[in-house]
């Protein structure tokens, strides 16, 4: 870790927070009191980026994640107005986050060799198969076949890497 991580784990189980060996943190994991978070082998968590998790987030080994970017798996507030209000006032009331809230969490899994670029954007339920390459500025809502490339340019453009396996 490095002098700009930020871990929370407010489910104070170590189970909930796995982060494997030769992996640098420079940003924020957030793990709620039900989330869960997995980083794999040599990776890299650029500084400012935010991985929030209600459900769960998994990312493999050799996964190359740049600054600024947002990995959450929820919605981060409820849809439901009063519930949304009830949920800032805890917020703001008890400084902690209210449990029993339905953000409509989904998981995000991150396969092996896929490389993030700065102030890239996954939102939950999403998978990003094994050696793609997400774009800078990109924002993914749907899933990503291995050996792609997402690029923004008015909208997603896919195109698949040519890789000798």
């Amino acid at each position: 870790f490095t002098a700009t991580a930020i871990i929370h784990n407010s489910s104070k189980q170590s189970a909930y927070l796995v982060i494997k060996g030769n992996t640098r943190v420079e940003g924020h994991l957030l793990v709620f009191p039900q989330g869960k978070i997995e980083i794999g082998e040599f990776c890299y968590i650029g500084a400012y980026t935010k991985i929030w998790s209600v459900a769960r987030i998994i990312i493999g080994n050799r996964v190359l994640i740049s600054h600024n970017v947002n990995i959450i798996d929820n919605n981060s507030h409820p849809i439901d107005k009063l519930e949304r209000h009830e949920d800032y006032k805890k917020t703001i009331e008890t400084n902690f986050y209210a449990e029993n809230i339905d953000l409509n969490a989904k998981p995000i899994i991150i396969e092996d060799d896929v490389w993030i670029g700065f102030n890239a954007t996954i939102l939950k339920g999403v998978t990003i198969g094994k050696g793609s390459i997400i774009g800078a500025c990109a924002v993914i809502t749907k899933d990503v076949p291995p050996n792609t490339i997402v690029t923004t340019k008015f909208e997603n453009v896919y195109r698949t890497i040519d890789v000798a396996i």
